[in-house]
């Protein structure tokens, strides 16, 4: 994975993002969708490593965080930092939840809950295809 500025903000046409993902990348994390539960690719990964966002390649998760929730879709109980997602209220299909994107180029990544374990309380619900494994 090519390590990149974090902190340089990656803005792509709709155009430039549907070259540089896949359908189902595009899709979930231009589009906001979702994959199927417990059909990702990296849903039962356990090898050590970092994720990273699909788009731009920023550090989002570590594999130290990662754990099994039960829902279908990688879970974490923490970000990789403070800055590495931003939160956002999302009250699409009747419901109130908490959407995840990446900050460095606004890919949307899944949800946050609050039932996740200690010490953070929080289940961050990823979708495998707005993510990039790196293996250490």
């Amino acid at each position: 994975m090519a390590t990149t500025d974090t902190n340089e903000k990656v803005v792509l046409s709709e155009q430039e993002w549907q070259e540089r993902l896949t359908p189902e990348q595009y899709h979930v994390t231009r589009k906001k969708g979702t994959e199927p539960a417990f059909s990702g690719a990296l849903y039962k990964n356990d090898a050590d490593g970092v994720y990273h966002c699909i788009g731009c390649s920023a550090p989002l998760f570590r594999s130290d965080e990662k754990y099994e929730s039960g829902s279908g879709w990688p879970s974490f109980w923490t970000p990789v930092s403070d800055n590495a997602v931003v939160n956002h209220e999302d009250s699409s299909y009747g419901m109130r939840r908490v959407e995840v994107t990446c900050a460095r180029c606004d890919a949307h990544l899944g949800h946050v809950f609050p039932d996740g374990p200690k010490p953070s309380g929080l289940r961050y619900c990823i979708n495998s295809a707005s993510l990039a494994f790196e293996k250490k």
